[in-house]
């Protein structure tokens, strides 16, 4: 089987982007791992599947695979790169649309410096909603909001569509995050998994970041991660509103008015090329 795809990439963080609106989408996850496979694939973080609405008012439906095949809930870089094509493309006039994911709904919004801005939608500090067991553990609060022990490490958690446990570090240079990353992304305490998020903060309106990821371990960039970090480290009262966020790839701002409000994201989506690939 043919398959047509776009190799995009937001701050770093890269995708194989697959159009089901003008070819069938039907993959199996060996195929998934085939097209994800760096040395015998395209290679990618993830997988980004464009399908036609299914439904209500929203332009599109959004799907996000691991390039291990599993389906996951949410990608913020991926959604920056979702808009970008689907308007280069001639999918749709608007520079504004609304996609459906797995869990939520999504406004993105392509400025006309070409960044692109996420409305995230607000986070969840609900345990049920990662889900984590904090069962047998004790907190330490700091400005009203809880960090959890955990290996070691004091972790603020929290969902942004899926799972993130954060924590504060030095210096993320230096941070352990091949070690402790991947222990605490598969701790029991997180049923599903958890992406782990090492920063460090450098002023109120900016941190550098590193996230380990579910499934995928270190990227370049995380778009959520991005945005769980924030929304921590304003709760924590370390942060400010709008904040840069310095990943590997590039740079992401982050802006949360506070509770109950939708988290912002802006930051650049390239495509890369065209290709086709039989699998």
């Amino acid at each position: 089987m043919k398959v047509r795809f776009t190799k995009m990439q937001g701050a770093g963080n890269d995708f194989v982007v697959i159009d089901a609106t003008r070819q069938p989408f039907a993959f199996t996850t060996e195929q998934m791992r085939r097209l994800g496979d760096r040395r015998f694939g395209v290679g990618c973080d993830q997988i980004l599947v464009i399908e036609p609405a299914q439904g209500g008012d929203a332009d599109f439906r959004y799907r996000i695979f691991n390039n291990t095949g599993d389906e996951v809930e949410h990608c913020g870089n991926g959604a920056r790169c979702f808009v970008r094509y689907v308007v280069d493309a001639g999918l749709t006039a608007q520079r504004q649309i609304k996609v459906d994911t797995m869990n939520r709904r999504l406004l993105l919004t392509l400025q006309p410096d070409g960044r692109v801005t996420v409305d995230m939608g607000p986070p969840a500090f609900e345990h049920t909603a990662l889900p984590f067991d904090a069962q047998g553990l004790t907190p330490r609060r700091v400005n009203g909001f809880e960090l959890w022990p955990v290996e070691g490490a004091e972790l603020a958690v929290l969902s942004m569509g899926n799972p993130h446990a954060v924590l504060r570090v030095d210096d993320v240079d230096t941070a352990p995050v091949q070690t402790l990353g991947p222990l605490l992304e598969r701790h029991a305490r997180f049923a599903r998994k958890v992406n782990v998020g090492f920063m460090q903060v450098l002023a109120r309106d900016r941190i550098a970041l590193r996230v380990f990821e579910r499934d995928a371990g270190e990227t370049l960039a995380c778009g959520t991660g991005a945005c769980a970090a924030v929304v921590a480290g304003i709760r924590l009262g370390w942060l400010d509103a709008a904040v840069e966020v310095q990943t590997r790839g590039g740079l992401l701002r982050i802006e949360w008015a506070g509770d109950s409000q939708p988290v912002l994201m802006t930051g650049p989506a390239t495509k890369v090329f065209d290709g086709d690939i039989e699998l």
